[in-house]
C-alpha cells in the first residue's frame, strides 16, 4: 500500500502559512503512528517515506524549514509503544503472538505481569526501532516538542527509559504526558511530561491543576476520511479555544490532511474563519487564561494580570451584560475590537455584579471580547450568577465535586458525562445566584445504563427526586433525554443545588451530563 503513497501536492511552505495565519503558534506533525510508517527520512529501517514510496522526498525536513521561516515552533508525534509493522513490536497480535494488541489475546492494561516471557521481544523493540527513531528525529530536525501516545502498552520502566533517552538528547525538549503511562505506577500521582495531554477530540473540560492541552479535531477524524462530514464551524471551535483557555488549556486542533498531500478545502475555510477572529482577538486567549470568574449567562472569561477578557458568546438583544462574581473595582473596559480603546460604559449593581454596555455588534465570524481591567482580579465570588431571561446549563464539569468511584467521560462530543454512582457520599454540587425573585423549570440531562434507580435534586428546602427512565443506552453516541423535574423557586439571593444518588445504585445508575433551569 506505501507504494503508491505520492503526496506530490505537499507544499510545506503553504501548510505553515496556513496555520500562521489561523493564529497557531506550534505544529505538530506524525512522525510515525501505530502502523510503524515513518514520515521521515529514517536510517533506522527502509520503512519509511523516502526509502517506500515514489514521492522520495523528506516532508518533516520541509515543516521544519517551512517553520524556521514563519517563527511557529516545530512539534513530532511519535508512538513510541505501538507498532502493528514490528515482529517485536507490541500492537499486532493477528500476524505474531505480540502483546497489547486490540485482540486482547495477551493480556489487558499490565499484560507484562501475565506474560513476562515477551519482555524480551518487547525490548529489542524499543532498543532496535523505538529509541533509534526518537533519537534520530531529535538529531535531524531539533524539535521543539515530542508528542508521544499509548504509553500503556509498554511496562513503565521501558517508556521511563525512553523518556531518560529523549531528556539525555535534547534536555530543553518538551514532552507531553503520554510518554509514561502513571496509573501503573504505585504510589505515583501526576504524570511525567511537561504538560497534561487530555482526552481525544475533547470539547467540553473538567477543571485540570497545571498546564494541560487538548486536541478536539476539525471533524470527528483524526486523519483525513471523505465520508466524514461533521466539521465544525469557526465560530464553534473559537468557543472551544475559549473554555479551554478559561481552565488554563491549550488546543491543538487537529487536521487530517489529504492523500495528495493537499489539506481539505473545508479544513481550510474552518481555519481562515479561525485566523479572522484571531487577528483582532489573539491576545484573549493567548496571552490570558484561567479565570477567577464563574462562568457567566452570555460567555466565559480568560485572564492575564488583573485584565479579564469577557468572550460574550450570546451577544444580548439589548447590548448589556452583567459580569458575575466580581468584587473587585472595574478601573476601564473597552471593546477588543476597538483600537482606540474607548471605555465602556458600566456600573455596579451590587457587591458581586457589575453591568457593562457593550458597544458595535456581534461579530461576523467568533464571539465579541470585551477588556476589562479591574483593581483586584482575586476579588470574586464562587456562586455563579444565573440568568433569569434564558436557559441556564450547570454542566456536570463545572460542578464542585464530593465523594469517589466516579468515572469521567472524555469530554469529546457526546462524551462529556460523569458516571461511577455508588451513593458513598456523592454529590455535584453548584454555588449559584439570582439578583432578583425566579420561577425556573428545572431538568436532568443524561443517558440510563441500567435498571431503574433514583436520584435527587435538593436546592434548600425544595428536594426533587425522580426514578431514571428512557431507554438503557448500549454506546455512548445513543441520545441523552431531558428528565423534567419539576419547577425551583428561588429568592433573590445566593443558593446551593445538589445532585446525588438516592441510597446504593445498582451498577449504572447513570451517565450524567447536566442540569437545567429554564426561566418561567
Amino acid at each position: 500500500m506505501v507504494g503508491s503513497f505520492n503526496p506530490t501536492k505537499f507544499d510545506a511552505d503553504e501548510w505553515v502559512r496556513l496555520i500562521k495565519r489561523a493564529g497557531m503558534r506550534y505544529l505538530v506533525i506524525t512522525a510515525k503512528h501505530h502502523d510503524g510508517f515513518a514520515m521521515w527520512d529514517s536510517d533506522v529501517n527502509d520503512y519509511n517515506i523516502v526509502d517506500a514510496t515514489p514521492f522520495g522526498r523528506d516532508p518533516m525536513r520541509e515543516l521544519k524549514d517551512a517553520c524556521e521561516k514563519y517563527g511557529i515552533h516545530f512539534g513530532v508525534y511519535y508512538s513510541h509503544a505501538f507498532d502493528w509493522g514490528e515482529e517485536n513490536g507490541p500492537g499486532n497480535d493477528w500476524d505474531y503472538e505480540n502483546p497489547g494488541g486490540n485482540r486482547g489475546l495477551f493480556g489487558g492494561l499490565k499484560w507484562y505481569d501475565e506474560h513476562p516471557e515477551l519482555l524480551p521481544r518487547i525490548r529489542t523493540y524499543i532498543n532496535n526501532k523505538s529509541i533509534p527513531q526518537v533519537l534520530e528525529l531529535i538529531k535531524k530536525y531539533d524539535p521543539d516538542l515530542i508528542w508521544f501516545d499509548t504509553a500503556s502498552k509498554l511496562p513503565p520502566e521501558e517508556t521511563l527509559r525512553i523518556l531518560k533517552k529523549v531528556r539525555e538528547a535534547k534536555p530543553d525538549i518538551v514532552v507531553n504526558s503520554r510518554i509514561v503511562y502513571p496509573a501503573v505506577l504505585p504510589g505515583r500521582s501526576g504524570h511525567f511530561g511537561d504538560y497534561l495531554s487530555t482526552g481525544d477530540r475533547a470539547v467540553e473540560f473538567l477543571p485540570r491543576e497545571g498546564d494541560w492541552e487538548a486536541i478536539p479535531t476539525t471533524n470527528e477524524s483524526y486523519g483525513y476520511h471523505k465520508h466524514d462530514h461533521s466539521h465544525k464551524t469557526p465560530d464553534y471551535l473559537i468557543k472551544v479555544l475559549a473554555k479551554a483557555a478559561a481552565k488554563g488549556g491549550n488546543i491543538l486542533l487537529n487536521i487530517g490532511p489529504r492523500g495528495d498531500g493537499t489539506i481539505d478545502p473545508v479544513d481550510v475555510k474552518i481555519l481562515e474563519g479561525i485566523g479572522e477572529w484571531m487577528k483582532v482577538n489573539e491576545s484573549s486567549v493567548c496571552e490570558a487564561g484561567r479565570t477567577t470568574l464563574t462562568a457567566q449567562p452570555w460567555g466565559q472569561s480568560t485572564l492575564d494580570g488583573n485584565r479579564f477578557y469577557l468572550h460574550v458568546f450570546d451577544w444580548p438583544e439589548d447590548g448589556k451584560i452583567e459580569v458575575g462574581g466580581l468584587k473587585s473595582d472595574v478601573l476601564k473596559a473597552w471593546m477588543l475590537v476597538d483600537t482606540t480603546q474607548t471605555p465602556l460604559k458600566h456600573q455596579r449593581i451590587d457587591d458581586v455584579t457589575v453591568e457593562m454596555q457593550l458597544a458595535g455588534s456581534a461579530p461576523a465570524v467568533g464571539h465579541a471580547v470585551v477588556v476589562m481591567e479591574v483593581q483586584d482580579a482575586a476579588a470574586t465570588d464562587d456562586h455563579r450568577l444565573v440568568s433569569v431571561q434564558s436557559d441556564t446549563l450547570l454542566h456536570g464539569f463545572d460542578s464542585q465535586i464530593t465523594g469517589s468511584g466516579y468515572k469521567f467521560g472524555d469530554g469529546k462530543a457526546r462524551r462529556d458525562y460523569i458516571e461511577g454512582w455508588n451513593g458513598e457520599n456523592q454529590k455535584l454540587i453548584w454555588k449559584i445566584y439570582l439578583r432578583e425573585p425566579a420561577s425556573f423549570e428545572i431538568s436532568a440531562e443524561y443517558q440510563r445504563l441500567g435498571e431503574p434507580g433514583d436520584f435527587k435534586v435538593t436546592c434548600g428546602e425544595q428536594v426533587f427526586q425522580a426514578t431514571t427512565k428512557g431507554d438503557v443506552v448500549e454506546n455512548w453516541f445513543s441520545d441523552y433525554i431531558e428528565h423534567d423535574l419539576g419547577r425551583l423557586e428561588l429568592p433573590a439571593g445566593q443558593h446551593t443545588i445538589e445532585l446525588s444518588p438516592v441510597g446504593t445504585p445498582e451498577e449504572g445508575l447513570m451517565r450524567f451530563r447536566a442540569l437545567h433551569l429554564n426561566p418561567q
